[in-house]
């Protein structure tokens, strides 16, 4: 099977999915239950050898990051959970090979911690904030399948006009994005 057909590419969203090429896809959902739970359950149905996540983010306006840039995490955080970690972990460090092949594959990325929580301004300590990606990284990583969330900023965390967010450009660079980080991750894979 080739590498490309090995991978998961998950978006909470339809529009943030790429037209797939070669590779699975899975629509996870809004927030970080749905994003865990479906997940989980794809793992566990197909197995896929790397998984994906994409989508829109926002980011705080203090950061000064332009709407429709790409941010590679180098790691996810789980702001919503109120205990320590010795009781559920909070932070997972993404790959550092993984990180290297989507930087090959978009150069002009930024590479931050992003920022999980169920509710638009949930997260603290973080510049990029999202949805879904601690909920996608923990369950392959329960289920040690390597993944990666590659984010396109939409909004400033800020900003509560939704009419002010870039939905279209940033869904459009999510689509752009999605075939040349399959393609390198792919070689990862030994494609």
């Amino acid at each position: 099977m080739p590498a490309r057909a090995r991978i998961l590419v998950v978006t909470a969203t339809a529009k943030e999915l790429a037209a797939a090429d070669g590779w699975r896809t899975l629509l996870c959902g809004v927030g970080p239950v749905e994003a865990a739970a479906a997940t989980a359950a794809e793992i566990q149905r197909e197995r896929p050898s790397l998984i994906l996540h994409l989508g829109i983010a926002g980011a705080r306006r203090s950061a000064g990051i332009a709407p429709t840039t790409l941010v590679i995490g180098s790691e996810t955080r789980y702001c919503d959970l109120g205990v320590a970690p010795k009781w559920a972990p909070n932070t997972l460090v993404a790959a550092p090979d993984l990180v290297a092949a989507a930087q090959r594959a978009l150069p002009a990325a930024m590479v931050l911690p992003i920022g999980t929580s169920g509710r638009i301004g949930g997260t603290v300590g973080v510049d990029v904030e999202a949805m879904e990606g601690f909920g996608v990284l923990r369950a392959a990583q329960r289920a040690r399948v390597p993944a990666l969330e590659v984010r396109c900023i939409s909004n400033e965390v800020e900003e509560t006009d939704r009419a002010r967010w870039h939905f279209d450009a940033a869904f459009a660079a999510v689509a752009r994005a999605t075939p040349l980080l399959v393609a390198e991750l792919a070689r990862t894979l030994g494609d």
